[in-house]
């Protein structure tokens, strides 16, 4: 084969390599691209999704709390918190910096938290931005920033209702009050859905609501917050005035046992709780706070005395000299009353009567009588850290024992519970449970309701405790009486136990009234602990709050005068 031939034979042998060369790759291609659509079309299906599709948290919006008119007292806002991926921004500190600076945190600080993090996937940066905030932040566009969306609690009535309502964590968790205590019931169920991001988490489509958010629920408290304002300003005012350590207030309708209003001093914002150095006040001392209740424990001691048949309200006690020793140990009045019957016994709040009533009828006899009002057990509200205080029950009773037993020393209570303790005698002797939140009307036919007291005596004591308002009858809480209503009440001051016993110039000063006397809608317990100044007795200090705030409440609940001037009297007879 000559030389020409064999270079052509050559050229043609390489063309026709070069072709089935490629022949054999377009076959490959085919084959592979077979093979990826057919074979393994499932699997890089679920594996692109994987790195598209993401399933997130849609976050439950927890239940609002209002008062019985359904005036909001804890609702929850849209807000957007900001996260980062310390894997993705990790090495991008010039970012970091910027992100720093957009959001007003300390740049080393960020890098710090983030680099330490370094290992996770998610690291909160901010939490609770307004939307359009957060939406700022977002358009920076910065690699591995995200945001998500939450709920913040927000408290339209602040610290007016603060004690009673308490308030929920960064994470919208019940920590106080009745957010504790219902959380359950307030959070609702997160639900889930799928969508797809794009490399930086941007959301491109939504595809389906695997599982739809379920809102928590909404509570419906008892309290009226027309009366919680007022009753409010109204201890705060006070409670300033006197220089107080603190202070407390309750309303409870009799009809229902539900708790109009309650209120404390001091108080807080709970929208600000960073800068509470004393923590104790985030207690509600209307239930949590025991103390001696002095003499508002006189009107069972004489229940007792009544009960036993040996008094009536015309028995007459000698208390002359105004003193007596018991066991080596002086019980006194604050005057020498002289010879008074039983319903001056309560009028002027002789310690001497009382003693010596219960030297007659016996210590078990008047602890029967406040165990069966609901004293020593607690009232069943489920509040975080509610207090039954301390009804002793001794195998023997000392005289002493039994001396400062019957006016109001050697037990405890709370300021709820003896607002309880006196709706029974406001409510011809019947107790009923206390209730934080509204009662529906079934709720009220099934209300349990116990005859503790006789009518006839429960009616006795009240008309005693009328008297106590009463200046023309010889009463110390003038201050205490509501214009064109009846009122009738029960003041109390009470030495303050300290490091060497009680003291002897530091009082906890006490009011408990019920208005109308003549048929009693509420029942209202003040009390101003240690108040400073020359005025401490419980007819100078509480009785005015009371005064002011059913004065208020007769208005705003639109209960009838009971007390009208003659005259005014015909004139409304004759419309």
């Amino acid at each position: 084969m000559s030389s020409a031939k064999l270079a052509s034979f050559i050229e043609q042998w390489r063309l026709y390599l070069v072709l089935f060369a490629m022949f054999l790759c377009v076959l490959a291609i085919g084959w592979k691209v077979s093979a990826l659509h057919i074979v393994e079309r499932d699997f890089l299906q679920s594996q692109g999704d994987a790195r598209t599709i993401r399933t997130v948290p849609l976050v439950a919006n927890r239940g609002v709390i209002t008062d019985r008119n359904g005036e909001p007292l804890a609702v929850s806002s849209p807000v957007k918190s900001i996260w980062v991926n310390p894997q993705e921004i990790g090495a991008q500190h010039s970012e970091i910096a910027r992100l720093a600076v957009e959001l007003g945190l300390d740049t080393d600080s960020l890098l710090a938290s983030i680099e330490r993090n370094g290992s996770r996937e998610f690291l909160y940066v901010k939490r609770r931005l307004a939307p359009a905030e957060a939406e700022r932040i977002l358009d920076l566009d910065i690699d591995g920033v995200y945001g998500q969306q939450e709920y913040q609690r927000f408290y339209p009535q602040g610290e007016v209702a603060a004690h009673l309502v308490g308030f929920s964590n960064v994470d919208d968790v019940g920590q106080e009050g009745l957010e504790l205590t219902y959380d359950e019931w307030l959070k609702g169920v997160p639900g889930r859905r799928q969508v797809i991001k794009d490399r930086r988490g941007h959301i491109i489509e939504e595809l389906n609501t695997i599982q739809t958010a379920q809102p928590g629920k909404n509570l419906e408290l008892s309290i009226d917050f027309r009366l919680q304002n007022l009753a409010y300003k109204e201890l705060k005012e006070e409670f300033v005035t006197r220089r107080a350590k603190s202070a407390s207030i309750v309303v409870l309708d009799v009809d229902t046992g539900e708790v109009l209003a309650m209120a404390n001093q001091p108080s807080y914002n709970p929208h600000n709780r960073g800068n509470l150095n004393d923590f104790s006040v985030l207690r509600n001392r209307a239930i949590t706070d025991v103390f001696e209740p002095g003499s508002p424990i006189k009107a069972f001691t004489v229940t007792a005395a009544l009960e036993s048949g040996l008094y009536t309200p015309d028995t007459v006690i000698e208390t002359s000299p105004g003193w007596m020793m018991v066991n080596g140990k002086e019980v006194q009045d604050i005057l020498n009353f002289g010879t008074l019957d039983l319903t001056r016994v309560i009028t002027k709040s002789s310690n001497i009567g009382a003693t010596k009533i219960a030297f007659e009828i016996g210590p078990d006899s008047i602890r029967n009588v406040l165990e069966r009002v609901g004293m020593g057990q607690v009232s069943g509200t489920g509040f975080p850290g509610e207090q039954g205080g301390v009804l002793p029950n001794h195998r023997s009773w000392s005289r002493i024992e039994t001396a400062t037993f019957s006016f109001g020393y050697g037990l405890s209570t709370t300021a709820l519970q003896l607002a309880q303790a006196y709706s029974v005698l406001a409510d011809d002797g019947i107790r009923k449970p206390v209730s934080l939140l509204k009662l529906d009307e079934a709720s009220l036919q099934a209300l349990p309701r116990e005859q503790v007291i006789d009518k006839t005596i429960s009616n006795q004591v009240l008309a005693m405790l009328e008297t106590v308002v009463d200046p023309e009858r010889g009463g110390s809480a003038r201050d205490a009486r509501v214009p064109f209503y009846k009122v009738a009440g029960k003041t109390g001051t009470v030495h303050v136990v300290g490091k060497y016993g009680y003291e002897e110039n530091v009082h906890n000063s006490l009011f408990v009234g019920l208005a109308p006397a003549s048929d009693p809608k509420l029942v209202i317990v003040v009390i101003v602990y240690e108040p400073k100044g020359d005025e401490h007795y419980g007819g100078q200090v509480a009785a005015p709050v009371f005064s002011r705030v059913a004065s208020g409440a007769m208005r705003i609940l639109n209960i009838a005068p009971d007390d009208l001037p003659e005259d005014a009297s015909k004139e409304l007879s004759s419309l």
